[in-house]
This record gives structure tokens, sequence and C-alpha cells, in this order.
């Protein structure tokens, strides 16, 4: 095997995965439409009266917390049963929250259906289903993962309009209703149909999905440990910085004496930003190693957050850089781990990848607003501008280790 060769993700050429090929297209498709309802999880947008004084945003985070705490078992699941229990679990979670959310006549009911809700969360977003596509498509799971993340960067497109439509014409609690009801009819089905169940997989998906792989022989080497430490260092603090900056971005942006108004605007550059590099990648990447990917997002980051800190003139460009960076460290979130461990054991490794992650996601906007509050906007820039430069110098390490493991193996 020449080094160029190793160097690049296996592209298989036989006729049974290009029999994959021709209906895995099919497949995204449904499972991507079926995430732009699920990806929202409308009662966050809907929700925007009553008892969210009260404890709104603090369930938001708790339930991200939650999400993280069960990632490592739900992908130990997708790893045994395939991803269609688990993700048809998610949608049931999800109905059954909302609809729970919708008809809370008290605090602690309310509170309840949140925690169903974060469950739901933990079974059917981002990791999960990246975990159910490597179980299914295995090395070629590559371009399902891109796909499917172009879906989602439309989901907020989508569900924030309709939410704020929902909220004022049927309320809140008719808004979650509307969403459970979607979750029941769109969302279900379509990944019914997405996702086969493995003992139904012909031979040929088997193999591509290493379907017939045991939890238990999946264990990692221990000479990995530092490539997937390193791995998982890089994903959470690329996840903490997007949280905050994606929760606050309006607070750095008038702190550079933007109107609200103008902010807003400037805002709305950040979800087409994000689609149109998923966009670039889906067309330019399987030309190269998603280490590449993972270098580029986390550059990207940390120079759009650089010209936020010096001022730069032209603010939407900041936010543009910032944004491709974020939209494709999804991308790399996917298909990295997949590149530098193989299908085998993909979805337990996404599980564990996702539990330090998801759990930073949800602390990080929390301390962000607090460093904001002492130390000012633009302080937090500077320090998240600080976190982003380092995380960029660690993946450029993470790179160096895997080249060196590449070469090793072809020597």
């Amino acid at each position: 095997m020449s080094r160029q060769t190793a160097w690049r993700i296996w592209l298989p050429g036989s006729h049974e995965i290009a029999a994959v090929r021709r209906h895995r297209a099919r497949h995204c498709s449904n499972l991507g439409l079926g995430k732009l309802v699920l990806f929202p999880g409308g009662a966050g947008r809907a929700n925007r009266c009553g008892y969210r004084l009260v404890a709104g945003l603090g369930c938001r985070r708790r339930i991200d917390r939650l999400a993280g705490l069960i990632a490592p078992r739900v992908g130990s699941l997708i790893e045994r049963k395939g991803g269609r229990p688990v993700l048809a679990a998610s949608s049931l979670l999800y109905a059954s929250g909302l609809a729970g959310i919708g008809l809370a006549p008290t605090l602690p009911v309310y509170l309840l259906a949140w925690v169903v809700l974060g469950v739901g969360m933990g079974t059917g977003l981002y990791d999960a289903v990246f975990a159910a596509l490597g179980k299914l498509y295995g090395k070629e799971a590559r371009t399902p993962i891109t796909n499917l993340t172009l879906f989602g960067g439309f989901a907020s497109t989508v569900c924030w309009p309709l939410s704020a439509f929902l909220a004022e014409t049927v309320g809140w609690r008719g808004a979650c209703f509307v969403y459970a009801g979607l979750h029941l009819a769109v969302s279900l089905p379509l990944q019914m149909a997405a996702m086969p169940r493995l003992w139904a997989l012909p031979k040929s998906d088997a193999a591509v999905g290493a379907a017939t792989q045991k939890p238990q022989d999946a264990r990692m080497p221990w000479h990995q440990y530092l490539t997937f430490a390193l791995l998982a260092l890089v994903l959470t603090i690329s996840a903490g910085i997007g949280s905050i900056v994606v929760v606050h971005l309006l607070i750095f942006l008038q702190a550079k004496g933007v109107t609200f108004a103008e902010a807003v605007t400037l805002g709305t550059l950040f979800g087409p930003a994000q689609v149109g590099a998923r966009f670039v990648e889906r067309i330019f990447g399987e030309r190269y190693h998603p280490i590449w990917t993972m270098v580029v997002s986390c550059g990207l980051m940390a120079a759009g957050l650089l010209l936020l800190v010096v001022t730069f003139p032209i603010l939407a460009v900041a936010i543009v850089i910032y944004a491709g960076g974020y939209g494709i460290m999804w991308i790399a979130r996917g298909t990295l781990p997949l590149a530098l461990f193989g299908p085998t054991r993909y979805a337990t490794l996404m599980g564990r990848l996702a539990f330090p992650s998801l759990i930073v996601q949800a602390l990080a906007p929390s301390a962000g607003a607090l460093v904001i509050e002492s130390l000012g906007a633009g302080t937090t820039v500077a320090m998240l501008t600080a976190f982003a430069i380092a995380n960029a110098v660690l993946v450029g390490l993470l790179w160096a280790i895997c080249r060196r493991a590449r070469n090793e193996a072809v020597t």
C-alpha cells in the first residue's frame, strides 16, 4: 500500500458497494428530512411564556447535560442493536416530552416533561445519528454524514420562523403539540424508512456496516488512547466555543458598536455560511482525509474570532469565516473518528466522544454569561479567541500524530 493511499479514506470499488451508494442517498434524504424537525426540538423555540420565566432556559441546559450523560449508553446500544430502535425511540420521546410540556398543569410536570425531552435529545441528535449511519454504511458513511449536516443546517432556518408563527397563532402550548405531531407523523416514518433492521440487511450491507461485529470485539488498542483523548479534547473545546458564540453572538456584535437591529441582520449570515461551507465540503470532501476538515474548521473559527477582537471593519466577513468553520466542525465530528478508528467500534466511540462535548456545550453559555457580566463582552471574545488558537494548535498536534501513525503503517 502506498503512503498516499494509506492517508486517504478507503474508497471501495466493488459492485456491492456501488449498490449501497445508489440507495444511500435516498436513505439519507429521508433521515435528513426527519432531522429538520428533530434537531430544533420545538419547545425551546415555541415556549416563550408561562413556566419559561421560572425554569425554561435552565431546563434546556439541564437536558443538554442529560443528553451528554446518556451518550455513551446510546452509542453502545446503537453498536449492539443498530440505529433503527434508538432513532425510533428518540422520535417517540420527543413527541412525549413536547406533549407533556404543552399539557403541563404544574411546574413539576413541566420539569418532568423536559427530562423526557432530554432523553430524546440524547438518542436523536447529531452524535447518535452519526453513530447510526456509521453502523449502517461503515467506511462509506462519510458522504451520508455530510449530507445529513446539510439538512441539519436548515433546521433553525425553517423552525425559528415556524415556531414564531405557531406561538402567535396557537400559543406556545399549541406549538408544542404541533411539533409533537410532526415528530410522530414526519420524523418517525422517515427514520423508519431510512434505518433498516440489522437482520434485514443483505450480506453486502452487513459487510459495509460492520454489522456482524460484537461490542466486546470493538475495544480500542492501547496505543490509540492518546489519539482518542486528543480528539475528544479538540471536539469539546470546539463545541464549548461554538455554544457560547451562538448564544451570545448579538451581545458580542453590539459590543463592537452596532445597533441591535444591525446585529440581528448580521446574525442572519450565520446559518447560510454554515450551510455554504458544508456544501463545499460535500463537493470536495472525499478527495482528502477528514483530519483536514478539522484543521480548516479550527483555523476558520480562530480566524473569525480574531477578526472580532481586532475590530475588523467588515463584521460580516468575520461572521462568515467563523460560521463556516463552525459548520464543518460538525462534519469532522462525525467523519474524523470514523477515519481514525474505523467502523468496527465507531458507534461506541461516538457515544464516548459525545459525553464531554455535550456536557461542556450545556455549561458553556452560562459560564460565558458570567464572564460577560464580570469582564465585559470584549474580554470574553478575546478569551474565546485564545481558546480557539490553542485548539488549532491541538488539532495540528493531532494531525502530526495521525500522520506518524500512517507512516508507520506503510513502512
